[in-house]
Protein backbone atom coordinates (compact mmCIF):
# COMPACT_ATOMS: atom_id res chain seq x y z
CA UNK A 1 0.00 0.00 0.00
CA UNK A 2 1.99 2.94 -1.29
CA UNK A 3 0.93 6.27 0.16
CA UNK A 4 -0.40 8.56 -2.60
CA UNK A 5 2.41 11.07 -2.19
CA UNK A 6 4.57 12.14 -5.12
CA UNK A 7 6.89 14.57 -3.35
CA UNK A 8 9.26 14.37 -0.38
CA UNK A 9 8.53 15.71 3.05
CA UNK A 10 11.58 17.93 3.11
CA UNK A 11 14.02 19.66 0.78
CA UNK A 12 14.88 18.31 -2.66
CA UNK A 13 18.60 18.62 -1.86
CA UNK A 14 18.41 15.79 0.64
CA UNK A 15 16.66 13.61 -1.92
CA UNK A 16 19.30 14.39 -4.53
CA UNK A 17 22.09 13.54 -2.07
CA UNK A 18 20.37 10.27 -1.16
CA UNK A 19 19.89 9.27 -4.80
CA UNK A 20 23.50 10.18 -5.62
CA UNK A 21 24.72 8.04 -2.71
CA UNK A 22 22.61 5.11 -3.85
CA UNK A 23 23.87 5.40 -7.42
CA UNK A 24 27.49 5.71 -6.28
CA UNK A 25 27.28 2.55 -4.19
CA UNK A 26 25.12 0.37 -6.39
CA UNK A 27 25.72 1.70 -9.93
CA UNK A 28 21.99 1.90 -10.59
CA UNK A 29 19.12 4.26 -9.90
CA UNK A 30 16.74 3.63 -7.00
CA UNK A 31 13.11 2.83 -7.72
CA UNK A 32 11.54 4.66 -4.79
CA UNK A 33 12.03 6.55 -1.56
CA UNK A 34 10.41 6.26 1.85
CA UNK A 35 10.69 9.05 4.40
CA UNK A 36 9.70 8.94 8.07
CA UNK A 37 10.12 11.82 10.53
CA UNK A 38 11.36 11.93 14.07
CA UNK A 39 8.98 13.19 16.72
CA UNK A 40 8.83 15.42 19.73
CA UNK A 41 6.38 14.76 22.54
CA UNK A 42 4.55 17.82 23.79
CA UNK A 43 3.37 16.00 26.90
CA UNK A 44 2.76 12.45 28.08
CA UNK A 45 6.12 10.95 29.04
CA UNK A 46 6.61 7.34 30.14
CA UNK A 47 2.90 6.62 29.82
CA UNK A 48 2.75 4.97 26.40
CA UNK A 49 3.84 1.62 27.85
CA UNK A 50 1.35 2.14 30.69
CA UNK A 51 -1.80 2.27 28.51
CA UNK A 52 -1.87 6.06 28.78
CA UNK A 53 -2.46 9.07 26.54
CA UNK A 54 0.32 10.89 24.70
CA UNK A 55 0.47 14.04 22.58
CA UNK A 56 3.44 14.02 20.17
CA UNK A 57 3.92 15.45 16.69
CA UNK A 58 6.28 14.68 13.83
CA UNK A 59 9.16 17.13 13.41
CA UNK A 60 10.85 18.43 10.26
CA UNK A 61 13.79 16.05 10.57
CA UNK A 62 13.57 12.56 9.14
CA UNK A 63 15.12 9.31 7.96
CA UNK A 64 15.06 8.65 4.21
CA UNK A 65 15.47 5.29 2.51
CA UNK A 66 16.10 4.91 -1.23
CA UNK A 67 15.34 1.40 -2.40
CA UNK A 68 15.44 -0.92 -5.40
CA UNK A 69 14.30 -4.50 -5.92
CA UNK A 70 16.69 -7.43 -5.88
CA UNK A 71 16.35 -10.84 -7.53
CA UNK A 72 17.45 -12.76 -4.44
CA UNK A 73 16.54 -12.87 -0.75
CA UNK A 74 19.42 -10.64 0.33
CA UNK A 75 19.11 -7.18 1.83
CA UNK A 76 21.95 -4.78 1.15
CA UNK A 77 21.79 -1.63 3.26
CA UNK A 78 24.22 1.27 3.06
CA UNK A 79 24.27 4.11 5.58
CA UNK A 80 25.41 7.30 3.89
CA UNK A 81 25.81 9.01 7.27
CA UNK A 82 28.14 6.35 8.69
CA UNK A 83 29.58 5.15 5.36
CA UNK A 84 28.86 1.60 6.47
CA UNK A 85 27.33 -1.45 4.79
CA UNK A 86 25.11 -4.13 6.27
CA UNK A 87 24.23 -7.23 4.26
CA UNK A 88 22.16 -10.22 5.31
CA UNK A 89 19.62 -12.76 4.06
CA UNK A 90 15.94 -12.60 4.88
CA UNK A 91 15.95 -16.31 5.78
CA UNK A 92 18.54 -15.74 8.52
CA UNK A 93 18.49 -12.24 9.98
CA UNK A 94 21.35 -12.20 12.45
CA UNK A 95 22.23 -9.28 14.73
CA UNK A 96 24.78 -6.64 13.86
CA UNK A 97 27.11 -5.25 16.54
CA UNK A 98 25.30 -3.87 19.62
CA UNK A 99 24.32 -0.23 19.12
CA UNK A 100 24.64 -0.40 15.34
CA UNK A 101 22.16 1.44 13.11
CA UNK A 102 21.90 -1.82 11.15
CA UNK A 103 19.96 -3.54 13.93
CA UNK A 104 16.97 -1.26 13.31
CA UNK A 105 16.98 -2.29 9.65
CA UNK A 106 17.49 -5.95 10.48
CA UNK A 107 14.85 -5.88 13.20
CA UNK A 108 12.19 -4.58 10.82
CA UNK A 109 13.12 -7.18 8.19
CA UNK A 110 13.06 -9.99 10.74
CA UNK A 111 9.71 -8.90 12.20
CA UNK A 112 8.14 -8.25 8.81
CA UNK A 113 9.29 -11.64 7.60
CA UNK A 114 7.37 -13.40 10.37
CA UNK A 115 4.03 -12.15 9.06
CA UNK A 116 4.76 -11.92 5.35
CA UNK A 117 6.56 -14.34 3.07
CA UNK A 118 9.40 -12.13 1.90
CA UNK A 119 10.85 -14.01 -1.04
CA UNK A 120 12.95 -11.18 -2.46
CA UNK A 121 15.03 -8.54 -0.76
CA UNK A 122 15.83 -4.89 -1.38
CA UNK A 123 18.89 -2.76 -1.86
CA UNK A 124 18.87 0.32 0.41
CA UNK A 125 20.66 3.57 0.94
CA UNK A 126 19.73 5.31 4.19
CA UNK A 127 20.31 8.84 5.43
CA UNK A 128 18.81 10.84 8.27
CA UNK A 129 19.07 14.16 10.06
CA UNK A 130 17.21 13.34 13.29
CA UNK A 131 19.73 13.92 16.11
CA UNK A 132 20.70 10.59 17.65
CA UNK A 133 20.48 9.91 21.36
CA UNK A 134 18.43 13.07 21.83
CA UNK A 135 15.01 11.64 22.57
CA UNK A 136 13.60 12.59 19.15
CA UNK A 137 13.08 9.01 17.95
CA UNK A 138 15.79 8.69 15.33
CA UNK A 139 15.51 4.90 15.67
CA UNK A 140 11.75 4.87 15.07
CA UNK A 141 12.24 7.07 12.00
CA UNK A 142 14.64 4.51 10.51
CA UNK A 143 12.34 1.61 11.37
CA UNK A 144 9.26 3.25 9.87
CA UNK A 145 11.12 4.34 6.72
CA UNK A 146 12.45 0.80 6.15
CA UNK A 147 9.03 -0.74 6.73
CA UNK A 148 7.47 1.86 4.44
CA UNK A 149 9.99 1.00 1.73
CA UNK A 150 9.13 -2.70 1.91
CA UNK A 151 5.41 -1.95 1.88
CA UNK A 152 5.77 0.25 -1.18
CA UNK A 153 8.15 -2.09 -3.02
CA UNK A 154 6.03 -5.22 -2.62
CA UNK A 155 2.54 -3.74 -2.14
CA UNK A 156 2.29 -5.43 1.24
CA UNK A 157 -1.30 -5.11 2.53
CA UNK A 158 -0.56 -3.50 5.89
CA UNK A 159 -2.12 -0.26 7.10
CA UNK A 160 -0.33 2.49 8.98
CA UNK A 161 -1.42 1.35 12.43
CA UNK A 162 -0.21 -2.20 11.79
CA UNK A 163 3.03 -0.86 10.29
CA UNK A 164 3.71 1.19 13.44
CA UNK A 165 3.00 -1.86 15.63
CA UNK A 166 5.37 -3.95 13.55
CA UNK A 167 8.15 -1.41 14.03
CA UNK A 168 7.49 -1.30 17.77
CA UNK A 169 7.84 -5.09 17.95
CA UNK A 170 11.12 -4.86 16.06
CA UNK A 171 12.50 -2.47 18.67
CA UNK A 172 11.10 -4.48 21.60
CA UNK A 173 12.01 -7.97 20.48
CA UNK A 174 15.00 -7.52 18.18
CA UNK A 175 16.79 -4.41 19.45
CA UNK A 176 15.83 -4.97 23.09
CA UNK A 177 14.32 -1.60 24.01
CA UNK A 178 10.92 -2.01 25.65
CA UNK A 179 9.47 1.17 24.14
CA UNK A 180 5.77 1.84 23.89
CA UNK A 181 3.89 2.57 20.68
CA UNK A 182 4.20 6.36 20.67
CA UNK A 183 7.41 6.83 18.68
CA UNK A 184 6.53 4.59 15.76
CA UNK A 185 2.90 5.74 15.79
CA UNK A 186 3.86 9.42 15.61
CA UNK A 187 6.41 8.77 12.86
CA UNK A 188 3.80 6.95 10.79
CA UNK A 189 0.49 8.75 11.41
CA UNK A 190 1.22 12.39 12.29
CA UNK A 191 -0.56 15.18 10.42
CA UNK A 192 0.92 18.52 9.44
CA UNK A 193 0.00 21.42 11.77
CA UNK A 194 -1.52 19.03 14.31
CA UNK A 195 -0.48 17.16 17.41
CA UNK A 196 -1.44 13.49 17.52
CA UNK A 197 -3.44 12.45 20.58
CA UNK A 198 -2.89 8.71 20.95
CA UNK A 199 -4.73 6.38 23.29
CA UNK A 200 -2.00 3.79 23.81
CA UNK A 201 -4.48 1.21 25.10
CA UNK A 202 -7.03 1.25 22.27
CA UNK A 203 -4.76 2.87 19.63
CA UNK A 204 -7.54 5.36 18.92
CA UNK A 205 -5.94 8.57 17.68
CA UNK A 206 -7.00 12.10 16.92
CA UNK A 207 -5.22 14.88 15.06
CA UNK A 208 -5.59 17.89 17.36
CA UNK A 209 -5.02 21.28 15.69
CA UNK A 210 -1.82 22.96 16.85
CA UNK A 211 -2.36 26.52 15.67
CA UNK A 212 1.04 27.86 16.64
CA UNK A 213 1.50 30.45 13.89
CA UNK A 214 -1.84 32.10 14.57
CA UNK A 215 -0.86 32.40 18.23
CA UNK A 216 2.58 33.80 17.42
CA UNK A 217 4.28 30.79 19.01
CA UNK A 218 7.01 28.33 18.06
CA UNK A 219 8.20 25.00 19.36
CA UNK A 220 11.90 25.13 20.24
CA UNK A 221 13.75 21.90 20.98
CA UNK A 222 16.84 22.38 23.13
CA UNK A 223 19.37 19.55 22.87
CA UNK A 224 21.33 19.23 26.12
CA UNK A 225 24.22 17.50 24.28
CA UNK A 226 23.97 14.73 26.88
CA UNK A 227 23.33 11.50 25.01
CA UNK A 228 21.76 8.41 26.51
CA UNK A 229 21.50 4.84 25.35
CA UNK A 230 18.09 3.38 26.11
CA UNK A 231 19.20 -0.24 26.20
CA UNK A 232 21.69 0.48 28.99
CA UNK A 233 19.80 3.28 30.72
CA UNK A 234 17.24 3.00 33.50
CA UNK A 235 14.42 2.92 30.95
CA UNK A 236 13.76 -0.79 31.29
CA UNK A 237 14.07 -0.43 35.08
CA UNK A 238 11.19 2.05 35.05
CA UNK A 239 9.04 -0.40 33.14
CA UNK A 240 9.77 -3.04 35.75
CA UNK A 241 8.96 -0.64 38.60
CA UNK A 242 5.65 0.22 36.94
CA UNK A 243 4.75 -3.45 36.68
CA UNK A 244 5.56 -3.87 40.38
CA UNK A 245 3.35 -0.90 41.27
CA UNK A 246 0.41 -2.24 39.24
CA UNK A 247 0.72 -5.62 40.97
CA UNK A 248 0.81 -3.88 44.37
CA UNK A 249 -2.19 -1.69 43.55
CA UNK A 250 -4.14 -4.71 42.38
CA UNK A 251 -3.94 -6.01 45.94
CA UNK A 252 -4.17 -2.74 47.88
CA UNK A 253 -7.15 -1.43 45.90
CA UNK A 254 -8.79 -4.88 45.84
CA UNK A 255 -9.09 -4.77 42.05
CA UNK A 256 -7.97 -8.23 40.88
CA UNK A 257 -8.59 -7.32 37.22
CA UNK A 258 -6.50 -4.13 37.31
CA UNK A 259 -4.06 -4.28 34.40
CA UNK A 260 -2.57 -0.81 34.14
CA UNK A 261 -2.44 2.67 35.65
CA UNK A 262 -5.06 3.77 33.12
CA UNK A 263 -7.76 2.66 35.54
CA UNK A 264 -6.21 4.27 38.61
CA UNK A 265 -7.07 7.79 39.79
CA UNK A 266 -4.90 10.24 41.69
CA UNK A 267 -7.41 10.04 44.55
CA UNK A 268 -6.73 6.30 44.83
CA UNK A 269 -3.03 6.96 45.40
CA UNK A 270 -3.69 9.83 47.79
CA UNK A 271 -5.91 7.58 49.88
CA UNK A 272 -3.22 4.92 50.14
CA UNK A 273 -0.58 7.54 51.04
CA UNK A 274 2.38 5.22 50.36
CA UNK A 275 5.70 6.88 49.59
CA UNK A 276 7.58 3.98 48.04
CA UNK A 277 9.56 4.10 44.81
CA UNK A 278 6.97 2.10 42.84
CA UNK A 279 4.17 4.32 44.17
CA UNK A 280 6.03 7.46 43.13
CA UNK A 281 6.33 5.96 39.65
CA UNK A 282 2.59 5.28 39.75
CA UNK A 283 1.83 8.84 40.84
CA UNK A 284 3.73 10.25 37.87
CA UNK A 285 1.96 8.04 35.36
CA UNK A 286 -1.52 8.59 36.76
CA UNK A 287 -1.16 12.37 36.95
CA UNK A 288 0.60 12.54 33.56
CA UNK A 289 -2.29 10.80 31.83
CA UNK A 290 -4.62 13.41 33.29
CA UNK A 291 -2.29 16.18 32.13
CA UNK A 292 -2.34 14.89 28.56
CA UNK A 293 -6.13 14.90 28.46
CA UNK A 294 -6.13 18.46 29.82
CA UNK A 295 -3.46 19.53 27.29
CA UNK A 296 -5.48 18.21 24.35
CA UNK A 297 -8.51 20.09 25.59
CA UNK A 298 -6.39 23.24 25.97
CA UNK A 299 -5.25 22.93 22.34
CA UNK A 300 -8.82 22.55 21.13
CA UNK A 301 -9.56 25.98 22.59
CA UNK A 302 -6.14 27.46 21.70
CA UNK A 303 -5.30 27.96 25.38
CA UNK A 304 -1.52 27.89 25.15
CA UNK A 305 -1.04 29.36 28.61
CA UNK A 306 -2.76 26.28 30.05
CA UNK A 307 -0.68 24.00 27.83
CA UNK A 308 2.51 25.68 29.03
CA UNK A 309 1.58 25.28 32.69
CA UNK A 310 0.86 21.58 32.15
CA UNK A 311 4.26 21.15 30.48
CA UNK A 312 6.01 22.56 33.53
CA UNK A 313 3.99 20.33 35.86
CA UNK A 314 4.97 17.37 33.71
CA UNK A 315 8.67 18.15 34.06
CA UNK A 316 8.43 18.46 37.83
CA UNK A 317 6.69 15.09 38.01
CA UNK A 318 9.30 13.48 35.75
CA UNK A 319 12.05 14.98 37.87
CA UNK A 320 10.70 14.17 41.33
CA UNK A 321 8.42 11.14 41.02
CA UNK A 322 9.76 9.32 37.96
CA UNK A 323 13.37 10.43 38.44
CA UNK A 324 14.36 10.47 34.78
CA UNK A 325 15.61 14.03 34.55
CA UNK A 326 19.22 15.18 34.98
CA UNK A 327 20.98 18.26 36.25
CA UNK A 328 21.48 19.38 32.64
CA UNK A 329 17.82 18.98 31.70
CA UNK A 330 16.75 20.73 34.91
CA UNK A 331 19.11 23.60 34.11
CA UNK A 332 17.66 23.98 30.61
CA UNK A 333 14.10 23.97 31.95
CA UNK A 334 15.01 26.40 34.73
CA UNK A 335 16.66 28.85 32.35
CA UNK A 336 13.69 28.62 29.97
CA UNK A 337 10.93 29.09 32.54
CA UNK A 338 12.71 32.14 33.93
CA UNK A 339 11.96 33.95 30.65
CA UNK A 340 8.59 35.65 30.31
CA UNK A 341 8.44 34.77 26.60
CA UNK A 342 8.51 31.02 27.38
CA UNK A 343 5.07 29.62 28.15
CA UNK A 344 6.20 26.13 29.03
CA UNK A 345 9.20 23.80 29.09
CA UNK A 346 9.83 20.16 29.96
CA UNK A 347 12.12 17.27 29.18
CA UNK A 348 10.92 15.24 26.22
CA UNK A 349 11.65 11.62 25.41
CA UNK A 350 12.85 9.04 27.90
CA UNK A 351 15.00 11.50 29.82
CA UNK A 352 18.44 10.79 31.33
CA UNK A 353 19.75 13.30 28.76
CA UNK A 354 18.50 14.36 25.36
CA UNK A 355 16.21 17.32 24.82
CA UNK A 356 13.70 19.70 26.28
CA UNK A 357 10.66 20.98 24.41
CA UNK A 358 9.78 24.64 24.84
CA UNK A 359 6.75 26.73 23.93
CA UNK A 360 8.24 30.08 22.93
CA UNK A 361 6.96 33.34 21.46
CA UNK A 362 8.10 33.39 17.85
CA UNK A 363 9.45 36.93 18.12
CA UNK A 364 11.71 35.78 20.98
CA UNK A 365 13.35 32.72 19.39
CA UNK A 366 16.65 34.59 19.02
CA UNK A 367 16.37 35.69 22.64
CA UNK A 368 15.97 32.04 23.65
CA UNK A 369 19.36 31.31 22.11
CA UNK A 370 20.85 34.20 24.09
CA UNK A 371 19.07 33.65 27.41
CA UNK A 372 18.90 29.84 27.56
CA UNK A 373 21.32 28.13 25.20
CA UNK A 374 24.30 30.45 25.71
CA UNK A 375 24.18 30.42 29.55
CA UNK A 376 23.69 26.64 29.51
CA UNK A 377 26.81 26.20 27.38
CA UNK A 378 28.78 28.51 29.66
CA UNK A 379 27.73 26.76 32.86
CA UNK A 380 28.08 23.16 31.61
CA UNK A 381 30.74 23.36 28.92
CA UNK A 382 28.42 21.29 26.70
CA UNK A 383 27.71 22.22 23.05
CA UNK A 384 23.93 22.50 23.36
CA UNK A 385 21.99 23.40 20.24
CA UNK A 386 18.39 24.36 19.53
CA UNK A 387 16.01 23.50 16.72
CA UNK A 388 12.89 25.44 15.81
CA UNK A 389 10.37 22.96 14.48
CA UNK A 390 6.75 22.62 13.42
CA UNK A 391 4.30 19.70 13.10
CA UNK A 392 4.78 17.65 9.92
CA UNK A 393 3.14 14.71 8.18
CA UNK A 394 4.17 11.19 9.03
CA UNK A 395 5.46 8.47 6.70
CA UNK A 396 5.57 9.26 2.99
CA UNK A 397 6.61 7.07 0.09
CA UNK A 398 7.00 7.81 -3.59
CA UNK A 399 8.26 6.18 -6.77
CA UNK A 400 11.04 7.60 -8.91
Amino acid sequence: MTDPIDRPLLHDQRVETLIAGFEREYKRRPEGIAEAPGRVNLIGEHVDYNDGLVLPFAIDRSAMVAWAHRDDEAVWAYSIDFDEHSRFNLSNVTHAAPGSWANYVRGVCDTLGRGERLVLGLTFAISGNVPQGAGLSSSAAVEVAVAGAFRAAFDIPIDNVALAQLCQRAENEYVGVQCGIMDQFASTLSVRDHALLIDCRSLAHEAVPLRLAAAGLSIVIANSAVSRELVSSAYNDRRRECAEAVADLRVRLVRPKLKSFRDVKAADLERLAIDSVPMRRARHVVTEIARVAAAAEALRRDDFAALGALMVESHISLRDDYEVSSKELDLLVGLATAQDYVLGARLTGAGFGGCTVNLVRTDAVDAFARDVIAPYRERTGLPAVMYVTSPQDGLRTWRL
